[in-house]
């Protein structure tokens, strides 16, 4: 019964299904999955340090946006509330 358990050294095959890639790893080179995500990282800070970039230069050079003109009638109004009398009234 003691001679049935000689296989102690060896690895069954339904465990061995890497064979030897752990071995070869080094060898291959960058993982696809690594590439892929340092590609998706790089174009992401791309985009995000361009927009601030935009962001500044456009804080700098573009003049401030116009109001639009209050219309006579309610400046009117306006001055009723607060409790002034329009001028010529």
């Amino acid at each position: 019964m003691a001679e049935d358990f000689d296989f102690g050294d060896k690895v069954p095959p339904s465990f061995d299904h890497m064979g030897n890639a752990m071995k070869d790893a080094e060898a291959k080179g960058f993982n696809p999955g690594l590439i892929v995500l340092l590609l998706v990282v790089g174009i992401l800070l791309v985009f995000l340090v361009g927009n601030y970039v935009l962001y500044i230069y456009a804080q700098k050079t573009v003049p401030p946006r116009k109001k639009k003109p209050v219309s006579k009638k309610k400046m009117k109004r306006e001055r009723l509330k607060q409790g002034v009398s329009a001028p010529g009234e």
